[in-house]
Parts: structure tokens; C-alpha cells; sequence
């Protein structure tokens, strides 16, 4: 199971890499095209867009793996363990609960995206907006395995914080995903 997890964050981070390598192709063939020969591409721009949309969504689900994402542990570093577990309890909850709503707003959107078709290239805009789907159920099984962990007590006392500042990792040194910081 370990293996196909880092199998498939390995083929996110490989779609990440394509994506930003499609990005600046079609941006700077576009732009090389307007003003070196007054002509350019029409796909280019809206595609671009789209490719931003699922780098994104995809960089989100890598960065909640490697828990890097923005938080304030102000407070909550300061908290006995018992506060630190109550902290943690109600922000994955939380996420959780925001993972769901997400999921249902996709599906929701669902038959009006499937219909809806981009003006250049054509495509169903289910193509671009249903990476919903994906991001909602994968940061959501990290919600719960966190969760799962916090009620069994296998979380140790470095994983109760989620957030760690930039002075707490020595530089140069590397984070292996999952690992406690």
C-alpha cells in the first residue's frame, strides 16, 4: 500500500512538472508568435489557463502530504498535550468537513460542467473542474488518517503540531513525507 501511495504522488508530481512545462511553451510560443510574426496560437491561452487550474489542485494535494501548507502554531505550541490533541482533533474535523463540502460541490456542479464547453477548445469543462473530485477524496483520506491516528495515539508529540516554521528546519535539510518535523 506504501508503494502505491508514493506511486501515485510520484505520478502527481510528474503531472505537475507537464504542467508547468506545457504552461511556459504555450505562453512564450504564444508570445514569440504575436510579436515576431503578428500571429499565435488561440488554444494556447485558454489551455495554459486550465493547466494552471490542475497544478494547483495537484500542488495542494503534494503539499498536504509533505504538510506544507500555510498555518499560525502561536498558540498551539505553547498548549499542554491534551490542548494540542483537541487543537489538532478540531483543524482536521474541520478540513475534513471543508473536503466534504468540496466533494459535493463538485458533484453537484457535475451535469452543468459535463454540458458546459469551453469556447476554444471545445472540451467539457467537467475535464478542468473535476480534479475536484480527486483533490476532495485524497486530502480527505489525509484528514482521516490523521484523525485515526490522533484517536488510537499513535501521533507523536512533534506531529501534534501541523505547521513548523522555516527556522525549525535546519537548511539543506530534507523532509521525508509523513515523517515528523
Amino acid at each position: 500500500m506504501t508503494k502505491a501511495i508514493a506511486l501515485f504522488f510520484k505520478l502527481l508530481e510528474f503531472l505537475v512538472v507537464a504542467c508547468l512545462v506545457a504552461m511556459v511553451i504555450m505562453v512564450f510560443g504564444n508570445v514569440v508568435l504575436r510579436y515576431g510574426f503578428n500571429s499565435g496560437i488561440q488554444v494556447s491561452d485558454e489551455m495554459s489557463r486550465y493547466c494552471f487550474i490542475w497544478l494547483t489542485y495537484i500542488g495542494a494535494m503534494i503539499a498536504m502530504r509533505e504538510r506544507e501548507h500555510l498555518g499560525v502554531d502561536t498558540l498551539v505550541k505553547h498548549l499542554p498535550r491534551a490542548g494540542k490533541k483537541a487543537c489538532l482533533f478540531v483543524s482536521e474535523a474541520l478540513m475534513l468537513w471543508v473536503n466534504v463540502l468540496f466533494f459535493i460541490g463538485t458533484w453537484k456542479m457535475h451535469e452543468l460542467q459535463v454540458t458546459n464547453v469551453s469556447p476554444v477548445v471545445g472540451i467539457s469543462m467537467i475535464w478542468v473542474y473535476g480534479i475536484g473530485y480527486v483533490v476532495a477524496v485524497v486530502m480527505a483520506l489525509f484528514n482521516l488518517s490523521v484523525l485515526w491516528r490522533l484517536v488510537t495515539g499513535t501521533l507523536s508529540d512533534d506531529e501534534l503540531v501541523q505547521v513548523v516554521d522555516s527556522e525549525d528546519v535546519p537548511h539543506g535539510t530534507a523532509v521525508p513525507p509523513g515523517a515528523a518535523r
